[in-house]
């Protein structure tokens, strides 16, 4: 603030004091009287130099509105309309994704490898951008670049500059993985005896080519299709991926990840935790000879004879409440390998098999199950069936009319396989898993095996929170560096659960960080009108208050770069 004076045309002087500030919106410069004074003919009886008395007090003014003492006052015509140009709400909660992508020292990786690069943008405010806005407005990486408006981020870059840096992130992507891993694992501790690992795919409008390719869709498209495999630490934090055509198998696709993971992370034995798509003979025997351990669920219904009167008999089962039980055995049992020559043989080995049973579980298959039922008899109805997927497979087609010896037409005698729906009752709840741990304790190769569910909800967030699909990218590496920005953006959130002790839901974080949003008033003054828990524990982390009503531009341009220091 200072003092103005203004001359009159009776030759008088008119004091006030004005404060001078720059529009954030129009970008230009402006002033507004904060308060009149009056002539200074006034004022000459008064005080021996009234123009340096009055400039005192404009300095004493500022800093009293430094310390936030002062009190805020506005003035607005109520006839002025809103451009639609200007942007007025603008976004700071990115501010947590910040401190968590700092404190892993991303930054750091990426201007070291820009420097022996000859480019004239920055590949880390590029990467920040496309990872935060990932978790908060998931979108093409146009719409991405054209949103950052309503952030208060860098965005001192081109849609030409973006499609130029995933050339980049794909380059540098192992490196960084691995950079990422080590700052986890000194900043939060991270332990990589027990690691789980799933796949997923991701389908594609486009035309198949050497990599997009058809194959088994998880959400039974004919669309060509790209596998991600993906490996996970037991709290839920992604360690690694690797993609892989759409026509791999799934089961293949373990070995070579775990390859990567133990060479390039130097680890020692893991326990490896997958679902029965993972269970295959080769698997477990890449687990034994590379000294690995695993833990595999086993398809029930699927298993042999004596296996199955082994799950279902009452004898050995431990109680562990009226819902729950549980068993075990070591068996010697046959696996199937391919040997040097090429040719399938079998293969001695000791495992444990622990089975559980949960009430729960088997009300919610009998539940799911029903709703099969109810769809398969209104088929019947529309004399519609065939032995095929889902609900079909509960309808049984007869041909000959037992007693007549009349053939029948398809569409004429069509029921409900009552022994298929009885059979398949009998193992409702029961779940078997088979594991090379065999001085494992039951309940805890269960409790392990149960932690795969996060990595299941992983795959969810990123399909469905985080949108990673439809990929507007045709380009492999661009594909590659596309996944990896999903890949990073649920590090980050997984991390700031973490952060905040596990106390809330991913979406109640997301929403949260999207609701903090300030509105422009004047004089470069912001007002947030949205606290809730999240933001408070936010606050907690970043050591300042981010719940408070009233924002300088210049307190928001703080906090955001207080919230890249190390030392918080």
């Amino acid at each position: 603030m200072f003092l103005k004076k203004d001359k009159r045309p009776n030759g008088r002087i008119y004091l006030s004091i004005v404060k001078g500030f720059r529009d954030p919106i129009t970008k230009k410069n402006k002033q507004r009287a904060v308060k009149s004074i009056g002539f200074l003919d006034e004022f000459e009886d008064i005080y021996d130099d009234p123009i340096e008395h009055f400039k005192d007090l404009a300095k004493k003014m500022t800093e009293e509105e430094k310390l936030n003492n002062a009190p805020l006052e506005f003035s607005f015509d109520r006839l002025e309309s809103v451009n639609k140009d200007e942007v007025l709400r603008k976004n700071f909660g990115f501010v947590i994704l910040s401190y968590i992508y700092h404190k892993l020292n991303i930054d750091y990786f990426l201007d070291n490898k820009q420097q022996s690069l000859n480019i004239d943008f920055s590949l880390n405010k590029i990467l920040q951008a496309l990872s935060f806005l990932r978790v908060m407005e998931p979108c093409s990486k146009k719409k991405s670049t054209e949103l950052l408006e309503r952030y208060f981020m860098d965005s001192d870059f081109s849609i030409d500059d973006v499609y130029r840096s995933l050339d980049y992130f794909c380059k540098y992507k192992k490196d960084l993985i691995l950079h990422i891993h080590e700052y986890i694992r000194c900043e939060y501790g991270r332990n990589l005896d027990n690691v789980f690992y799933d796949v997923t795919n991701y389908y594609f409008e486009s035309d198949e080519d050497d990599f997009r390719k058809k194959g088994v869709s998880k959400e039974h498209r004919p669309n060509p299709l790209v596998q991600m495999g993906l490996l996970m630490d037991d709290e839920g934090i992604p360690i690694s991926f690797k993609l892989f055509e759409g026509n791999t198998n799934d089961c293949t696709t373990l070995m070579p990840v775990l390859d990567e993971l133990k060479r390039d992370f130097n680890l020692g034995r893991v326990i490896v935790v997958a679902d029965k798509g993972m269970n295959s003979g080769e698997n477990i025997a890449y687990n034994v000879i590379h000294k690995n351990g695993y833990i595999y669920s086993k398809s029930v219904r699927g298993a042999a004879k004596e296996v199955k009167e082994f799950v279902l008999n009452d004898k050995g089962y431990k109680d562990m409440g009226d819902e729950y039980k549980f068993k075990s055995r070591d068996v010697n049992t046959n696996i199937w390998v391919t040997n040097a020559k090429g040719k399938k043989v079998q293969v001695d080995i000791d495992q444990k098999q622990v089975v559980f049973y949960s009430e729960k579980y088997a009300r919610k298959a009998r539940k799911d199950r029903q709703k099969v039922l109810d769809k398969a008899k209104k088929l019947i109805g529309l004399k519609k069936g065939s032995l095929n997927k889902g609900a079909y497979k509960y309808i049984k087609d007869e041909y000959l009319d037992k007693e007549t010896g009349e053939i029948l037409k398809k569409d004429d005698y069509l029921y409900i396989d009552e022994k298929r729906v009885a059979e398949e009752e009998k193992y409702d709840g029961y779940y078997l898993i088979v594991t090379s741990e065999l001085n494992m304790p039951d309940r805890e190769v269960i409790e392990r095996y149960k932690g795969l569910w996060k990595i299941e909800e992983s795959f969810k967030i990123t399909k469905s929170q985080f949108k990673s699909r439809p990929v507007y990218l045709r380009k492999q590496n661009h594909i590659e560096a596309h996944f990896f920005i999903c890949f990073l953006a649920l590090i980050l959130i997984r991390l700031l659960e973490k952060e905040t002790d596990f106390k809330f839901s991913i979406s109640q974080l997301i929403d949260s960080i999207k609701n903090l949003s300030v509105t422009y008033l004047d004089e470069n003054y912001y007002m947030l009108d949205y606290v809730d828990d999240v933001s408070k524990t936010f606050s907690e982390i970043l050591n300042t208050d981010i719940t408070k009503r009233f924002w300088r531009q210049s307190d928001i341009k703080n906090l955001i770069a207080n919230s890249k220091r190390k030392d918080l």
